[in-house]
């Protein structure tokens, strides 16, 4: 239980300023990916600032063993999120989730439904993990021989078909590494699509429900 308040209070204090680090950390790798003629200096810049933030990221990651008191693989294993943003910090965004819970912890009780928060935590995340998987496929696709992704806008557009599991196939990645991370996003697509209906659908039914119940039984 002291491990439990030990965590929750490192997580109030240092949610909100990670989060913004992480805008941070995807500005610096946009920057990187999509100024070209950026001068050397600010290109070593950005990525001296990348890789401090990785650092902020990973100490946060082992402070946080630390403080749950569990074998690593055991924490690793219950902390999926937090380790795969440390492995890919790009992806740190996504914890969207925890931060806003920890913003109404300070507020008091959450203002919206548990269906309009899955919807909105679905919502963020895929516009994040497009506009991250975009800029990611678009470092592998540019240049490499046979590529059909040749702007950052056709990025764009692949990453909207893909997790929208629409799938035009005009533009697909020719690069091993670009077609991993398609993959990661068909995943991801599938799961956060998944979640935004499945709350929808309940939302609905409980709707119907209730106004079910106020009308009462229907007279003989």
């Amino acid at each position: 239980m002291d491990d439990d308040s030990r965590v929750a209070r490192w997580e109030q204090r240092t949610e909100i300023p990670l989060f913004m680090a992480s805008l941070v950390f995807t500005a610096a790798y946009a920057t990187r990916v999509l100024a070209v003629g950026l001068p050397s200096g600010w290109r070593d810049l950005c990525a001296f600032a990348m890789l401090t933030l990785w650092v902020v990221f990973a100490a946060d990651y082992a402070v946080r063993w630390r403080l749950g008191g569990q074998r690593f693989l055991r924490f690793a294993a219950s902390h999926f999120l937090h380790t795969v943003v440390v492995v890919l910090p790009l992806l740190r965004p996504l914890r969207i989730v925890p931060l806003y819970d920890v913003i109404q912890r300070r507020q008091g009780e959450p203002r919206l439904s548990l269906h309009a928060r899955v919807m909105s935590y679905a919502s963020l995340s895929t516009l994040l993990l497009g506009f991250s998987g975009a800029l990611a496929v678009y470092q592998c696709e540019r240049g490499a021989p046979g590529a059909t992704m040749r702007t950052f806008g056709d990025a764009v557009w692949w990453a909207a078909s893909t997790l929208s599991t629409v799938g035009y196939g005009d533009i697909t990645p020719v690069t091993a590494l670009g077609r991993v991370i398609a993959t990661g996003m068909m995943v991801c697509g599938l799961a956060l699509l998944g979640a935004v209906t499945g709350s929808f659908s309940s939302w609905l039914m409980q709707t119907f429900s209730r106004e079910g119940d106020r009308k009462g039984p229907p007279g003989r």
